[in-house]
Protein backbone atom coordinates (compact mmCIF):
# COMPACT_ATOMS: atom_id res chain seq x y z
CA UNK A 1 0.00 0.00 0.00
CA UNK A 2 1.31 3.47 -0.86
CA UNK A 3 2.36 5.72 2.01
CA UNK A 4 0.48 8.61 0.40
CA UNK A 5 -2.79 6.63 0.51
CA UNK A 6 -2.23 5.60 4.13
CA UNK A 7 -1.58 9.22 5.14
CA UNK A 8 -4.71 10.29 3.27
CA UNK A 9 -6.80 7.76 5.25
CA UNK A 10 -5.24 8.90 8.54
CA UNK A 11 -5.84 12.59 7.81
CA UNK A 12 -9.38 12.03 6.51
CA UNK A 13 -10.39 10.43 9.80
CA UNK A 14 -8.48 12.75 12.14
CA UNK A 15 -10.55 15.29 14.04
CA UNK A 16 -7.69 17.79 14.25
CA UNK A 17 -4.46 18.63 12.41
CA UNK A 18 -1.68 16.09 12.93
CA UNK A 19 1.99 17.02 13.26
CA UNK A 20 4.83 15.14 11.58
CA UNK A 21 5.65 13.58 14.97
CA UNK A 22 2.07 12.35 15.33
CA UNK A 23 1.99 10.99 11.78
CA UNK A 24 5.32 9.25 12.37
CA UNK A 25 3.77 7.61 15.44
CA UNK A 26 1.28 5.73 13.26
CA UNK A 27 4.10 3.59 11.89
CA UNK A 28 5.97 1.11 14.11
CA UNK A 29 9.75 1.60 14.16
CA UNK A 30 10.27 -1.83 12.60
CA UNK A 31 8.54 -0.61 9.42
CA UNK A 32 11.46 1.79 9.03
CA UNK A 33 9.52 4.68 7.51
CA UNK A 34 11.67 7.80 7.87
CA UNK A 35 10.29 11.28 8.46
CA UNK A 36 11.61 12.31 5.03
CA UNK A 37 9.41 9.65 3.39
CA UNK A 38 6.37 10.96 5.28
CA UNK A 39 7.19 14.51 4.27
CA UNK A 40 7.61 13.42 0.62
CA UNK A 41 4.32 11.49 0.70
CA UNK A 42 2.56 14.58 2.10
CA UNK A 43 3.92 16.65 -0.79
CA UNK A 44 2.65 14.03 -3.26
CA UNK A 45 -0.71 13.98 -1.52
CA UNK A 46 -0.91 17.76 -1.77
CA UNK A 47 -0.30 17.60 -5.52
CA UNK A 48 -2.83 14.77 -5.91
CA UNK A 49 -5.46 16.88 -4.12
CA UNK A 50 -5.11 19.76 -6.61
CA UNK A 51 -7.85 18.30 -8.83
CA UNK A 52 -10.08 17.38 -5.88
CA UNK A 53 -12.71 19.25 -3.86
CA UNK A 54 -10.45 18.99 -0.82
CA UNK A 55 -6.90 20.11 -0.09
CA UNK A 56 -4.03 19.24 2.20
CA UNK A 57 -3.48 22.21 4.47
CA UNK A 58 -0.61 22.76 6.88
CA UNK A 59 -1.49 24.80 9.95
CA UNK A 60 0.36 25.62 13.15
CA UNK A 61 -0.62 22.24 14.67
CA UNK A 62 0.11 20.11 11.63
CA UNK A 63 -1.58 18.78 8.52
CA UNK A 64 -5.25 18.24 7.75
CA UNK A 65 -7.45 17.50 4.77
CA UNK A 66 -10.23 20.03 4.35
CA UNK A 67 -12.82 21.12 1.84
CA UNK A 68 -11.62 23.81 -0.53
CA UNK A 69 -13.17 27.22 0.17
CA UNK A 70 -14.99 27.34 -3.16
CA UNK A 71 -17.09 24.29 -2.14
CA UNK A 72 -18.05 25.52 1.33
CA UNK A 73 -21.45 26.88 0.24
CA UNK A 74 -22.58 23.36 -0.70
CA UNK A 75 -20.95 21.59 2.19
CA UNK A 76 -22.53 23.94 4.72
CA UNK A 77 -25.95 22.82 3.53
CA UNK A 78 -25.33 19.56 5.42
CA UNK A 79 -25.55 21.43 8.67
CA UNK A 80 -28.64 22.92 10.25
CA UNK A 81 -26.41 25.37 12.11
CA UNK A 82 -26.01 28.77 10.53
CA UNK A 83 -22.46 30.09 10.39
CA UNK A 84 -21.53 32.38 13.26
CA UNK A 85 -21.77 36.11 12.58
CA UNK A 86 -19.23 38.29 14.30
CA UNK A 87 -19.81 41.83 15.47
CA UNK A 88 -17.51 44.65 14.46
CA UNK A 89 -16.35 44.93 18.10
CA UNK A 90 -15.53 41.21 18.17
CA UNK A 91 -13.53 41.40 14.92
CA UNK A 92 -11.69 44.58 15.93
CA UNK A 93 -10.77 43.09 19.30
CA UNK A 94 -9.54 39.84 17.72
CA UNK A 95 -7.55 41.77 15.11
CA UNK A 96 -5.87 43.95 17.74
CA UNK A 97 -4.94 40.91 19.80
CA UNK A 98 -3.58 39.09 16.72
CA UNK A 99 -1.49 41.98 15.39
CA UNK A 100 -0.37 43.64 18.61
CA UNK A 101 0.06 40.75 21.04
CA UNK A 102 0.74 40.70 23.85
CA UNK A 103 -1.87 43.37 24.53
CA UNK A 104 -3.97 44.32 27.54
CA UNK A 105 -7.67 45.09 27.58
CA UNK A 106 -6.87 48.75 28.40
CA UNK A 107 -4.59 48.97 25.35
CA UNK A 108 -7.36 47.52 23.16
CA UNK A 109 -9.78 50.09 24.58
CA UNK A 110 -7.27 52.88 23.96
CA UNK A 111 -6.93 51.95 20.28
CA UNK A 112 -10.65 51.33 19.71
CA UNK A 113 -11.71 54.37 21.73
CA UNK A 114 -14.47 52.43 23.49
CA UNK A 115 -14.70 49.91 26.32
CA UNK A 116 -14.29 46.24 25.42
CA UNK A 117 -17.38 44.24 26.29
CA UNK A 118 -16.41 41.48 28.73
CA UNK A 119 -18.42 39.00 26.65
CA UNK A 120 -16.14 39.59 23.64
CA UNK A 121 -13.04 38.60 25.62
CA UNK A 122 -14.95 35.73 27.25
CA UNK A 123 -16.04 34.38 23.84
CA UNK A 124 -12.51 34.62 22.45
CA UNK A 125 -11.19 32.73 25.47
CA UNK A 126 -13.96 30.09 25.23
CA UNK A 127 -13.27 29.55 21.52
CA UNK A 128 -9.61 29.06 22.47
CA UNK A 129 -8.58 31.70 19.94
CA UNK A 130 -7.05 33.87 22.69
CA UNK A 131 -5.26 33.09 25.93
CA UNK A 132 -3.71 34.97 28.82
CA UNK A 133 0.03 35.17 28.18
CA UNK A 134 0.86 36.70 31.54
CA UNK A 135 0.35 39.87 33.52
CA UNK A 136 1.80 43.30 32.85
CA UNK A 137 3.90 44.84 35.58
CA UNK A 138 1.47 47.71 36.22
CA UNK A 139 -0.88 48.44 39.10
CA UNK A 140 -3.65 45.86 39.02
CA UNK A 141 -1.42 43.52 36.98
CA UNK A 142 -3.67 43.47 33.87
CA UNK A 143 -3.77 40.35 31.75
CA UNK A 144 -1.75 40.32 28.54
CA UNK A 145 -3.67 38.59 25.76
CA UNK A 146 -2.37 36.72 22.73
CA UNK A 147 -3.61 34.25 20.15
CA UNK A 148 -3.42 30.46 20.42
CA UNK A 149 -2.43 27.61 18.14
CA UNK A 150 -6.17 26.91 17.78
CA UNK A 151 -6.62 30.43 16.36
CA UNK A 152 -3.91 29.71 13.78
CA UNK A 153 -5.49 26.35 12.91
CA UNK A 154 -8.99 27.81 12.56
CA UNK A 155 -7.79 30.49 10.15
CA UNK A 156 -5.46 28.12 8.23
CA UNK A 157 -2.27 29.85 9.32
CA UNK A 158 1.10 28.23 9.97
CA UNK A 159 2.29 31.22 11.99
CA UNK A 160 1.40 34.84 12.74
CA UNK A 161 3.65 35.81 9.83
CA UNK A 162 0.89 34.49 7.53
CA UNK A 163 -1.56 37.17 8.73
CA UNK A 164 -2.43 39.79 6.13
CA UNK A 165 -0.86 43.18 6.71
CA UNK A 166 -2.74 45.79 8.70
CA UNK A 167 -2.99 47.90 5.54
CA UNK A 168 -4.80 45.02 3.77
CA UNK A 169 -7.18 44.57 6.70
CA UNK A 170 -7.94 48.29 6.98
CA UNK A 171 -8.96 48.35 3.32
CA UNK A 172 -11.40 45.42 3.78
CA UNK A 173 -15.00 46.12 4.62
CA UNK A 174 -16.69 44.20 7.43
CA UNK A 175 -18.91 42.13 5.10
CA UNK A 176 -15.89 40.94 3.11
CA UNK A 177 -14.05 40.11 6.34
CA UNK A 178 -17.10 38.18 7.57
CA UNK A 179 -17.11 36.11 4.37
CA UNK A 180 -13.38 35.48 4.74
CA UNK A 181 -13.88 34.26 8.31
CA UNK A 182 -16.83 32.06 7.35
CA UNK A 183 -14.84 30.44 4.55
CA UNK A 184 -12.13 29.42 7.03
Amino acid sequence: MQLETILQAILLTADKPLSLDQLEGYFPPEEGIPRSAIRSALQSLSVACESQSFELKETASGFRLQTRAEFQAWVQRHEDIRPQKYSRAFLETLALIAWRQPITRAEIEEVRGVAVNANVIKTLLERDWVRVLGHKELPGRPEMLGTTRHFLDYFNLKSLDDLPSLVDIQSMDVEKLQLTLLDS
